[in-house]
């Protein structure tokens, strides 16, 4: 039963077909993985009735005994952030100043598309309160911790969902990202996470951070973030700013060869500072791409820190959510999300519209070059896990603004320029933590991504925490 819970949806999709498992067993495996480690890394806000699970799971049952599938993902169990709608379910979005006590009668468009598949909602998880910083931990669910060393932080704001995804709590993930919250939690514990091009995964409601906002996958197999984007990547019509419907199939080229791609790879972005460790497993992974074939320019992008355009933007949507709050749902929420907020209410409308104007600019360079580059490679982060119960790294000092920027410098520039940029794990800190490679294409080549994705993964397969830290989870 254990092992089932490893099992990649391309897998179990397979032996659905062949009639060799069931749903029933799968969610069976999935639920008891729940069950027996759940309470030491604390990735759920809530969770499913066991019994509504299985029901479903035997639903599913009937339909592969048929012959009559809804989808490719008919009976795969997933979670889905609770940032995200789901019917049924509250979401609480890690507040207290949400109330729970209302109709929940809609889901996000990507898990309504999950759901039309047949697949197997197994629950929420943990996020920051409104994903407003880059670890998890929040007033309403408390500490999320790390499936390699849970003293540590799994990141965030997506880390209940890579949480999930790195001990098989489920098979498929959903994120979000708005400055690398599914990216930055990916990198933490050794799990793969892609944000796909802004619109390409229609989100609604639209967040409070706008445009910056994307809807991601976290998996432990590049091939199951490409099924479940076959899923998902589809417009809805709430979705003002979603793509057109291209019904692209992501698993088709993703075993065709890397050969000839012109691979830029930049170890600071000209600006950051990278743990040493890091910087190391880093450049012996971009070595790797070259091995494959890929034509590979150490090269940095030249454009100067667009922390100030990210700040101002986050600050911003920070002061329009609370705007919307009562004083009584004010004085629950976190003291740094009120700062940001009030941050952003000092802002003025020329500063505003200054970070728009910079964000478009920062967008056309990197248009450009991706004229001459097929793809870019960074690290994920600048460092491997912190202690938890930390906004930062006990390496930042205290007076240090917008700490979260000085670790994880790579990310929130592919928000602002809407380009797909995918984590993959890359190997391990000499104190066994994981550390992540970020591979960034051009807006609407997310396909290439996964691609290069799929190829590190295939001489260089990732490990799981289950495996790896025996003695951690021993029962």
């Amino acid at each position: 039963m254990s092992e089932i819970a490893d099992l990649s949806a391309a897998e179990i999709g397979a032996q659905y077909r062949q009639g060799e498992l069931s749903p029933v067993e799968v969610t069976k495996a999935s639920l008891q993985r729940i069950e027996d480690y759940n309470d030491l890394v604390n990735a759920f806000a809530i969770a499913v009735d066991p019994e509504i699970a299985i029901a479903e799971a035997k639903a599913s049952e009937t339909r592969w005994r048929e012959g009559n599938p809804l989808g490719t993902l008919d009976g795969i169990p997933f979670t889905a952030k609770d940032l995200l709608l789901s019917k049924g379910l509250p979401t609480r979005r890690g507040s207290k100043a949400i109330n729970p006590d209302q109709a929940w009668d809609e889901d996000a468009p990507a898990v309504a598309r999950l759901r039309e598949q047949g697949a197997i909602l197994l629950g929420k998880t943990t996020t920051s309160e409104f994903g407003y910083k880059g670890v998890t931990d929040s007033p309403l669910t408390g500490i999320t911790r790390n499936p390699w060393n849970i003293n540590l932080t799994p990141g965030g704001s997506s880390g209940g969902a890579a949480v999930a995804a790195a001990l098989g709590f489920g098979i498929l993930h959903l994120g979000t990202d708005g400055g690398g919250s599914v990216r930055a939690p990916a990198s933490l514990t050794g799990v793969f996470g892609i944000k796909p091009t802004f619109g390409r995964v229609a989100g609604y409601p639209i967040a409070h951070t706008g445009t910056v906002f994307h809807v991601g996958v976290l998996s432990r197999t590049v091939a199951d973030a490409a099924l479940t984007l076959n899923a998902i990547a589809h417009p809805d019509v709430r979705d003002w700013y979603a793509l057109p419907d291209q019904n692209l199939d992501y698993t088709a080229n993703l075993d065709q060869s890397i050969t000839g791609l012109r691979i830029a790879f930049s170890a600071n972005l000209g600006y950051a500072d990278v743990d040493p460790e890091v910087a190391d497993l880093v450049k012996k992974a971009v070595a790797v791409f070259a091995q494959l074939g890929a034509i590979v320019e150490e090269v940095d992008p030249n454009f100067p820190n667009p922390r100030k355009i990210s700040q101002t933007l986050w600050q911003a949507g920070a002061a329009k959510l609370l705007r919307s709050f009562t004083p009584e749902q004010r004085a629950v929420v976190e003291e740094g999300l009120r700062a940001t907020a009030a941050a952003g209410d000092r802002l003025t409308l020329a500063e505003y519209i200054n970070a728009q104007d910079a964000r478009e600019a920062l967008g056309r360079h990197l248009q450009k070059f991706h004229q001459n580059y097929d793809l870019l490679l960074t690290p994920t982060l600048a460092i491997a896990a912190f202690p938890v119960g930390l906004n930062k790294p006990p390496s930042i000092p205290a007076n240090v603004p917008d700490s979260q920027r000085e670790w994880s410098p790579f990310t929130y520039i592919f928000n602002l320029t809407q380009q797909p940029a995918a984590s993959i794990p890359i190997g391990f800190t000499k104190d066994g933590l994981p550390v992540g490679l970020q591979i960034v294409a051009a807006k609407y080549n997310d396909a290439l991504v996964l691609q290069a994705a799929k190829a590190y993964e295939n001489i260089a397969p990732f490990a799981l925490p289950l495996q790896s830290n025996k003695h951690l989870y021993a029962k």
